[in-house]
């Protein structure tokens, strides 16, 4: 397919999913890395019982919440760039 025809699809609002080879797309930065942590017990069961409140896992809330933060903590404290040498 060329691409003014895959551009008037697209435009158009159709479904392009058809076409498209998915085998190997990625996503930038979300690759998985497994982690292990240990949260107190009455952690757990408050992290249990928001997650069952939202309707998601338990590590769906955690990761949110984590995300949250980490992107609340970027906005407020950006990363200072060093000086280029001359």
């Amino acid at each position: 397919m060329k691409a003014k025809s895959f551009e008037r699809i697209f435009d158009e609002g159709k479904d392009i999913t058809d076409v498209l080879n998915l085998t190997r797309a990625r996503r930038p930065l979300q690759e998985q890395k497994r982690v292990n942590v240990d949260f107190p017990t009455w952690m757990v069961d408050r992290l249990d019982r928001e997650a069952k409140r939202v309707g998601v896992t338990r590590q769906s809330i955690i990761k949110v919440w984590l995300a949250e933060r980490l992107e609340h903590t970027a906005l407020n404290n950006p990363v200072k760039t060093q000086p280029s040498a001359k």
